[in-house]
């Protein structure tokens, strides 16, 4: 075997995503919070910007937008993949020219003041603080406080409290045991029997709310059944023997096997139905989703619908003239380096916040213009969209689009929406109109709610009735959107 060496020239093309695309495309996906935590991390490991909070010091969203909206009308949207890739590592010594020339736009003063809160702006932001600590909400009482507080009355043995104890820690969030009892007694190492621990459980099964240390669904539903309440027997014969039958609605089979009469097993069904099978969902501590709007809808004066970004949550950023004055003072090339890096990745950030504002606000008055109807009269009027017809229509590729919508919602007269929510497939009726396939599922809703329940409609019917609409469906596909929109089947809607 020879072995040789050899220079060859080779041409070839690669695509490659420069960082400051990648910043551009992040910050464009995130909605409104995100972002303005990205902003706050930022501002921490990069002193070069400033907050929005002095006037003299950070130009106004007004100036700001105009900004970002000239900047897109001059180069077009640099956030789409048909973007050049640029150079990371290119000369930018005319951008830090212009940087020092910027020195001026600012007014005299000094500049440490600038950047140094004051006294009384501290001490108003200690107050701020204070009486936000003095009016947050408690956090409310679990469900194992709750019987724990109750517990600790009864008169037990020592191994019997420490088990009761025990036992109810390993409730879940329902209130109901985990495991099994003896499985639960092995693991605790509690020297304790079955028989007492079974009188333990028993003791916990008494507290309020009543269901709780529950093995079952079944059991939580038995132990709420006083000996007080009406159709007591025929709910116990039920829950025990026929709770399958009794969910799936075939009540014929039920009167069959247990002789009861229809009337009945609908009477004692109504009971069951104000039974908690979930008694410990009260206690559950599940924090509110807070949505916040990040563009609102307003009219001009001919009566049509723009779009503008809401920004009141982001604050308005600036290079800071500290630096600015640093680098005017000629440093040291460490130091002048350091700047220089500081600053770029300042700049990066700043230009990729008013892409942002600028694409998505594009994006949103092209998805408007294409529902206005929805806007003007209701759900109901909404139109096929595609996120590739907004694409053509902004000048994006769809990728942009999907990221520009993901996690948005937008503020109009008929409500909060996201903007996925304009966007959906449809079909065509057999006079050849689009129609959206949200329309279809308000349809089918307005036939079942029409329907006599006690000749409920079959899939196969619903799909006869849809069809003298106009709308012609294959019965998997009436079955998948009856099932979306959480539709019991032709049996279980059945009334007797």
């Amino acid at each position: 075997m020879q072995l040789n060496f050899s220079q060859q020239m080779k041409m070839s093309q690669q695509m490659k995503l420069a960082p400051r695309m990648i910043q551009s495309m992040e910050i464009l996906q995130m909605p409104l919070m995100a972002l303005n935590e990205k902003i706050e991390k930022e501002m921490e490991e990069n002193e070069v910007l400033e907050h929005g909070n002095d006037e003299d010091l950070v130009p106004d969203s007004e100036t700001a937008h105009e900004l970002a909206e000239s900047r897109d009308e001059a180069n077009g949207s640099k956030l789409d993949e048909k973007e050049l890739i640029v150079d990371s590592d290119h000369n930018n010594e005319a951008d830090f020219e212009r940087l020092l020339e910027m020195s001026q736009e600012w007014p005299d003063g000094n500049v440490t003041s600038a950047t140094k809160p004051s006294s009384n702006r501290i001490q108003q932001q200690s107050d701020y603080k204070h009486d936000a600590m003095a009016n947050m909400v408690c956090r409310p009482q679990s469900i194992h406080e709750h019987l724990l507080e109750q517990f600790r009355f009864y008169s037990c043995t020592p191994e019997a409290k420490l088990f009761g104890e025990y036992l109810i820690q390993n409730l879940d969030h329902n209130g109901r045991l985990q495991s099994t009892l003896p499985e639960i007694v092995q693991v605790s190492r509690i020297s304790i029997t079955q028989e007492e621990a079974k009188y333990t459980l028993s003791l916990i099964q008494k507290l309020d709310p009543i269901g709780v240390g529950a093995r079952d669904y079944k059991e939580c539903l038995l132990l709420q059944i006083g000996p007080d309440m009406p159709y007591r027997d025929v709910l116990i014969t039920l829950i025990t023997s026929h709770f399958e039958d009794l969910a799936n609605n075939r009540l014929p089979i039920i009167q069959r096997k247990t002789g009861y009469s229809i009337e009945t097993i609908l009477a004692a069904k109504e009971e069951l139905i104000h039974l908690n099978p979930y008694p410990g969902k009260d206690f559950e501590q599940r924090p509110a989703q807070r949505v916040t709007t990040d563009l609102y809808i307003d009219r001009d004066e001919k009566g049509k619908y723009i779009v503008k970004v809401e920004d009141e949550y982001v604050p308005q950023l600036r290079i800071s003239k500290r630096y600015v004055e640093m680098l005017q003072s000629n440093p040291d090339a460490t130091t002048k380096e350091y700047i220089k890096k500081k600053v770029e990745s300042a700049k990066w950030l700043i230009e990729s916040i008013e892409q942002r504002y600028s694409t998505l606000k594009r994006v949103a008055q092209a998805i408007v213009d294409f529902q206005t109807e929805f806007l003007e009269n209701g759900p109901e009027h909404i139109v096929p969209l595609k996120m590739q017809q907004i694409a053509d229509v902004v000048g994006v590729h769809v990728t942009t689009v999907s990221r520009a919508v993901d996690d948005k919602w937008i503020q109009t007269q008929r409500g909060l929406f996201p903007l996925k929510r304009f966007f959906g497939g449809g079909t065509t009726t057999e006079g050849g109109d689009e129609v959206a396939w949200g329309i279809i599922r308000l349809k089918l809703q307005e036939i079942v709610d029409a329907e006599d329940k006690s000749r409920p409609l079959s899939d196969e019917a619903l799909a006869e009735a849809l069809k003298k609409h106009g709308y012609k469906l294959a019965r998997r596909t009436v079955t998948k959107y009856r099932e979306a929109l959480d539709i019991p089947s032709s049996r279980q809607r059945k009334v007797f």
